[in-house]
Parts: C-alpha cells; sequence; structure tokens
C-alpha cells in the first residue's frame, strides 16, 4: 500500500529514488532550481547515461547552472505550461508530495506526500505513470541555454541561413554530396550524434568538433556543424 510521507521522510526517500534510478528517472516540479546535492546525484545519473526527464513550469536557474546542465547528455528537459504537480519517480517507486525540486533537503519546511511502490501497488503506480507522460507529451522539449532567440521571425532551419560558418545537417549533407539520411547515419557510426529511443543527441565528441543543438518551436530539433567540418572516415 501507498505509504504517507512527512518532511524528513521525502527528502530521504526522494534522494533513494534518485540514487537506485537503474533505467528512467522523471522529475516534475513547478520550479527548476537546483541545489548541490541534486546536482551530485543528476551528474551521476548521467555518467551512468540513465536517461532523465526533468519537466518544469518556470526555471530559476542561474548562468552557472545553465552552463553545467547544458552538458549531461542524458538529461532532457521539458516545458510545461501552468505546471502545477510534483512528482518524481523511477523503474520502481513514484512520490507524489507537496515538496518542490528546489526544496529538496530544506526540512524548515511543512510538507506532506505519498510513496507509491510499483510491486504493491501496481494499478496506481501505472495510474502515475500514464499521467506523467501526459504531462510529458503535452510539455515542449527544450535545451536550456544562455542564448536569446529572436521570436520576431520564426523560419525554417532547413531552408534558411542559420550563419556564416554554421550548417544544419541537411545543407551540410547538400554540400558533401550525400543525403542527410545517409550523413545523420554516418554520424551516429562516428560517435558525433547517438540515437535514443528515435531522436538524435549531441555528444562530447560531438560538442569538441563545434556541433550545436537548437530547438524550433514550429520544426522541432535541429543541429548545426561548423562549415569546414568533415566526418572523419
Amino acid at each position: 500500500m501507498a505509504k504517507f510521507l512527512n518532511t524528513s521522510a521525502i527528502n530521504y526517500f526522494l534522494e533513494e529514488l534518485i540514487k537506485d534510478t537503474k533505467d528512467r528517472l522523471i522529475l516534475i516540479s513547478p520550479f527548476l532550481k537546483l541545489n548541490d546535492r541534486i546536482k551530485e546525484l543528476l551528474a551521476d545519473k548521467n555518467r551512468l547515461k540513465i536517461d532523465v526527464r526533468i519537466v518544469y513550469g518556470k526555471s530559476e536557474l542561474q548562468p552557472e547552472e545553465i552552463n553545467w546542465l547544458k552538458e549531461l547528455t542524458y538529461i532532457r528537459t521539458s516545458f510545461c505550461k501552468n505546471l502545477h504537480a510534483k512528482c518524481y519517480m523511477n523503474e520502481e517507486l513514484c512520490i507524489i508530495a507537496s515538496l518542490n525540486l528546489y526544496e529538496f533537503s530544506q526540512v524548515n519546511n511543512n510538507e506532506m506526500g505519498v510513496l507509491i511502490r510499483r510491486t504493491d501497488d501496481g494499478e496506481l503506480y501505472k495510474d502515475a505513470y500514464q499521467e506523467s507522460q501526459r504531462i510529458i507529451r503535452i510539455s515542449e522539449e527544450v535545451r536550456i541555454s544562455l542564448e536569446r532567440v529572436s521570436s520576431e521571425v520564426e523560419s525554417n532551419p532547413e531552408t534558411e541561413e542559420t550563419s556564416f560558418d554554421k550548417l544544419t545537417t541537411s545543407k551540410l549533407a547538400k554540400q558533401l554530396g550525400v543525403k542527410t539520411g545517409e550523413l545523420t547515419e554516418k554520424l551516429v557510426e562516428l560517435a558525433y550524434l547517438e540515437a535514443r529511443e528515435g531522436k538524435y543527441y549531441l555528444t562530447a565528441k560531438g560538442k569538441e568538433v563545434g556541433g550545436e543543438f537548437r530547438m524550433s518551436p514550429k520544426f522541432g530539433p535541429y543541429f548545426l556543424w561548423p562549415n569546414t567540418f568533415r566526418p572523419e572516415d
């Protein structure tokens, strides 16, 4: 059965939930603000290549935290308008509580919550998981950045010039005389990109050669590459 949690218990089980994640971690919280302990735990999940999804409604990250988060390849962030839910879950446990993510380890607040174990409350866990997936689906996946994107003109990155020294994958493919799909497959094969769950992610190697991830609200994610970039044979 579901277990009632007070403030200190929420903090304890939330840390254990994150640490024990083996497959996928979902953190849903209205405010995105990370303390040192949370960053330490998330960095460890990233090193283990654990898929982490963070859904938030408002970001209060400092510039140094933004730069830190940008380096974590396996952590994806999504913005959800009017988000007020607080739900934290992995493949075995789910915590639904009043605690915001930024309040983790702050025992001065009075919080309440419940702990759901998949093995004990399979249907309840399933309902919570399905709702978390719905929230993820209606959220806009973004790559948090310090860069300010102009909203005056929303152009298609594949048909408009993006910069003088950067090319989209399709434009680079055209320059190299190959199809976009062929170039993408080669970038994955050479570890400049990584394919996960039907999506592509920029790797550390891709960043080293100057690759950049961009998100267009209308056309979705895309990558930019230096116009002098030539994938190694």
